[in-house]
């Protein structure tokens, strides 16, 4: 009689797996074009910025170490360069922000309210990094009102995109993890 075979599968996290840099490379891609057609989702003129939403989404899912996050930051920051009118900000925002979730992905808590903290709080850390740098650069010193009105933009921004992020997450983990 022949031994049965048992196959085993090893999640790896993280950017060694292939399979994981197509779910970053698809999720950038799905960020890009949400990000070009955000039309459709608009509170009060304010809309989830879907670049930080999917690389949320991508760090919750694939779990990479520090220095991937921060190249996965790094690209999405790249990406947030069509269109804008602050250049260079989110080549920076945008990797605080990506190492901020790893970063966060360090505390126990389940599954589902992880997503839902982790994001507000990286897309409060990135926005906050970007008004900064404004505040800094582009208009030194920059007025209170403009500060608010950058600030409700970026609180509202982390409402949208972890709402986004937290309905998301529940069946792209099981497709990917297959749990």
């Amino acid at each position: 009689m022949a031994e049965k075979r048992q196959v085993t599968t090893d999640n790896q996290t993280g950017l060694k797996s292939i399979n994981n840099l197509i779910l970053v490379g698809i999720m950038m891609a799905v960020g890009v074009v949400l990000r070009l057609c955000a039309s459709f989702l608009v509170l009060g003129n304010m809309h989830p910025n879907f670049l930080i939403a999917t690389y949320c989404l991508s760090i919750l899912i694939i779990k990479p170490n520090i220095r991937e996050a921060a190249i996965i930051g790094f690209i999405s920051g790249c990406i947030s360069q069509i269109g804008t009118s602050m250049a260079w900000l989110g080549l920076i925002s945008e990797t605080v922000g990506a190492v901020a979730m790893c970063l966060l992905l360090a505390n126990p808590m389940p599954k589902v309210p992880r997503a839902l903290v982790n994001t507000f709080i990286t897309t409060l850390i990135s926005g906050f990094a970007f008004t900064g740098l404004a505040a800094l650069t582009y208009a030194n010193p920059m007025p209170m009102a403009q500060f608010m009105s950058m600030a409700l933009v970026t609180v509202v921004t982390a409402c949208l995109n972890c709402v986004i992020v937290t309905v998301l997450s529940i069946p792209v983990d099981k497709i990917i993890n297959k749990e």
